[in-house]
């Protein structure tokens, strides 16, 4: 149940973080209020995925994976550029959360 809360808290996160764009500095009323509902979302199911693993892991995890997804819509959506060496970062963030999940002892699985 952790991952799964951990996963909807991502999924609230990277909704909040791209209406943030969209609310161009919360003049726009929908995308402002998608972006508030969106980050109480995410804290909260962060919340209930801390019952279960570590602070660190939850955190990592949720802003690693948050990074990566956000910047794949602002290319998708906000035709916004990555290049070789954002790349390169992100696969790293993505390495890190994966040996954080999958190799440490520190949570309970």
């Amino acid at each position: 149940m952790a991952y799964l809360y951990l996963a909807i808290a991502i999924c609230f996160e990277v909704l909040a973080s791209s209406s943030l764009k969209a609310s161009n500095e919360f003049k726009e009323w929908l995308p402002s209020l998608i972006t508030v509902i969106g980050y109480l979302g995410a804290f909260y199911f962060m919340t209930l995925s801390m019952r279960y693993l570590t602070l660190a892991t939850v955190y990592a995890s949720w802003s690693g994976l948050g990074i990566v997804l956000v910047s794949i819509i602002g290319v998708v959506f906000y035709k916004e550029k990555l290049d070789l060496a954002a790349i390169a970062g992100m696969t790293l963030i993505i390495a890190g959360v994966l040996v954080m999940n999958l190799l440490s002892k520190t949570n309970v699985h």
